[in-house]
């Protein structure tokens, strides 16, 4: 029969709170590493350098091929073989930034991809160089369209560090699974779990949708009498690259 006395006794578990709080942190620190992996790996399959293209090619290719679960065994386990040892946060989070940013790095080449070689063109035109032209023009508007699905990403590896406990990582799960070891309360222990995702995955849910509304804020389309049709609006390619260049050359 159902205990509401162990359920609520597994909600204020500590064992519980600190596989919660373990699982935050190894998903914060696998987006944080695994998104610059994802820039450059989207740069290198964007590069007219054809080894660089198979190289990343390849990477994208083997990474989202194979499951995640057996990357971690293939890390932990097979590596050591080869003379490479790994602890096993070391081990955890080499396979979840590896997997994790050959994800992202699709989600980045798309968001790049989506911004018009026009607004690229005309900010060159107007004396811009490259690198700015990357980091004013481009990056603006790609990141509207890569905050929603780098959120959801974010979202998924808060329930995907579920795997890293079968390499020993004492996270959410295997807290859990410790802790139901002493009443062998399975369905209550497994529930209260579920509520912890639960609510992390809701609270990462409000923290997106402010990023992407800050992300958006003053993009929205606007209308005006007095604005000919074509005419270049203050967030235009043009209009960016006008005012970086007044202001150095003030």
């Amino acid at each position: 029969m159902w205990s509401w006395e162990a359920f609520f006794s597994f909600l204020h578990n500590p064992q519980l709170i600190e596989g919660a709080w373990t699982t935050v942190w190894l998903t914060v620190v696998s987006m944080a590493l695994g998104l610059p992996l994802a820039v450059l790996v989207a740069v290198g399959r964007a590069s007219s350098f054809a080894p660089a293209r198979l190289v990343t090619g390849f990477y994208v290719w083997l990474m989202r091929g194979t499951p995640l679960l057996v990357q971690l065994v293939i890390i932990y386990t097979g590596l050591p073989q080869l003379g490479l040892r790994l602890g096993v946060i070391s081990a955890a989070l080499t396979g979840l930034v590896l997997n994790e940013a050959a994800y992202l790095s699709e989600i980045v080449r798309a968001g790049v991809l989506s911004v018009p070689r026009g607004q690229s063109e005309a900010a060159r035109a107007l004396g811009m160089s490259p690198w700015r032209v990357f980091r004013v023009v481009v990056i603006p508007q790609a990141l509207r369209v890569m905050v929603p699905p780098l959120g959801n990403s974010f979202n998924g590896l808060l329930k995907t560090t579920t795997l890293v406990s079968v390499i020993s990582v004492e996270e959410l799960l295997r807290r859990t699974q410790f802790a139901v070891q002493v009443n062998f309360r399975v369905l209550e222990g497994l529930t209260a779990a579920a509520l912890y995702y639960l609510a992390l995955t809701t609270l990462w849910g409000f923290v997106q949708k402010w990023l992407e509304t800050r992300v958006g804020r003053g993009h929205e389309p606007r209308q005006s009498a007095k604005r000919g049709r074509g005419a270049a609006g203050p967030g235009s390619a043009a209009a960016v690259a006008a005012r970086e260049l007044e202001m150095d050359n003030r």
